[in-house]
């Protein structure tokens, strides 16, 4: 038994990295990590936590840790500060840890849960570790409860051999401190707008660092960007919450080489070799060009997801929850052009009789706080007679006012 939750300080930020996740989630607003989130904390007095919530939390860590196959997880709603609840965890894991659960980022309403066995977790970064060896410490700007910040601030760390020490935070700083923080043999976990950010803020990073991109598709001008700033090498790493890692690349002038236990299948289909014997099918929502040899190329979206803060939003259904309100009579939502931003933007039909524009604004804005998550969310809402449409009858694009 793997036993990735004893080294020092590992478990206790999955754990308050999922609560404070799932309680913003609740709350449609961020919660902060910091010292509010101490061991003997009370999760109702101190966190303000009421019964609804603690349900929920109780329910999200049992389910991620699978505590309901150790018998243990009713203990939780007995017991009420963050350190009883990391305690309550370790127990549960060290009666049952064959299985974890992570969840999607619920940009099509409902967070998909995805299960994977920790022998499948294990056989990525172990082909992760050859990868990236000689790796000396690891910068992470992503949560550890998310498969993607698990794989490589928990479990890629004990296959490199380091110490919990070497394992750092970035959330709670700038990308920008990589210019001052960043020490040659670091690796640094990121995502695009991350290193869009590196790549505005940071002129030079010293010899020997090493990035990692995931969760999106990094834009070329962003990866050459972050080459400017001296990186030894930005590795792009291609996958889901569903399948976990594919397949990466050192460039973004490079195809994608699968992992080796992955292979292209008939149907568009990606097979992957599991580490307890047979193969287990994917169909990815992406199109993928054979480049031959083991290698792909990542074509359109099957799905007709963008991609915002490196979460995919589905600007259709954003166009319906928009519709929903009673003074909508049709609606369109569409990313913004580069110049524009990087957040949706939307064009709303207002139904006949209904405020004037300036007031359905601010109505649209208060409706999509409510009914969507902050990536969701338009933030430019346009408001006209009728959807732009080119001559063909395509939807056309359309200018945000000053």
């Amino acid at each position: 038994m793997h036993a990735w939750w004893q080294p020092c300080g590992v478990l206790r930020r999955f754990v308050i990295d999922l609560l404070a996740d799932e309680l913003a989630r609740q709350r449609r607003a961020a919660v902060p990590h910091g010292a509010q989130w101490r061991d003997e904390a009370r999760l109702d007095e101190d966190l303000g936590v009421d019964s609804l919530e603690l349900m929920s939390l109780a329910i999200a860590l049992a389910e991620a840790l699978h505590l309901y196959e150790s018998g243990i997880e009713d203990y939780l709603l007995a017991r009420r500060t963050v350190g009883e609840w990391v305690q309550i965890s370790q127990a549960g894991l060290e009666r049952h840890s064959a299985r974890l659960t992570f969840r999607t980022s619920g940009s099509t309403g409902v967070p998909k849960a995805c299960t994977h066995a920790l022998a499948t977790l294990l056989q990525e970064t172990q082909h992760l570790a050859t990868l990236l060896p000689r790796r000396k410490r690891v910068l992470c700007a992503v949560p550890s409860h998310h498969i993607y910040g698990f794989l490589f601030s928990v479990l890629l760390p004990q296959q490199l051999g380091l110490d919990a020490e070497d394992v750092i935070d970035l959330r709670g700083s700038t990308p920008a401190w990589l210019a001052r923080g960043a020490q040659p043999g670091d690796l640094v976990i990121g995502f695009p707008d991350f290193w869009q950010a590196v790549g505005r803020t940071v002129p030079s990073l010293p010899p020997d660092v090493v990035g990692v991109t995931s969760t999106a598709p990094c834009p070329d001008a962003v990866s050459e960007a972050v080459e400017a700033s001296g990186i030894a090498r930005l590795v792009h790493v291609y996958g889901a919450s569903e399948t976990a890692g594919i397949a990466a690349r050192n460039s973004h002038r490079e195809p994608y080489t699968l992992f080796p236990y992955w292979r292209l299948g008939d149907d568009d289909t990606l097979v992957r070799g599991m580490p307890e014997g047979g193969e287990a099918v994917h169909w990815p929502q992406d199109a993928l060009q054979d480049c031959g040899g083991g290698t792909f190329r990542v074509g359109p979206r099957r799905d007709q997801a963008v991609q915002v803060g490196g979460i995919n939003v589905f600007p259709l259904r954003v166009r319906e929850v928009l519709k929903r309100h009673p003074a909508v009579q049709d609606a369109a939502v569409r990313l913004m052009r580069p110049e524009e931003g990087t957040r949706l933007k939307a064009f709303v039909v207002p139904k006949p009789g209904h405020a004037g524009v300036p007031a359905l604004v601010e109505e649209l804005q208060a409706w999509t706080m409510k009914e969507l998550t902050a990536p969701e969310r338009p933030k430019a809402i346009c408001i006209g007679n009728a959807l732009p449409f080119t001559p063909g009858g395509k939807l056309a694009d359309w200018e945000l006012p000053r």
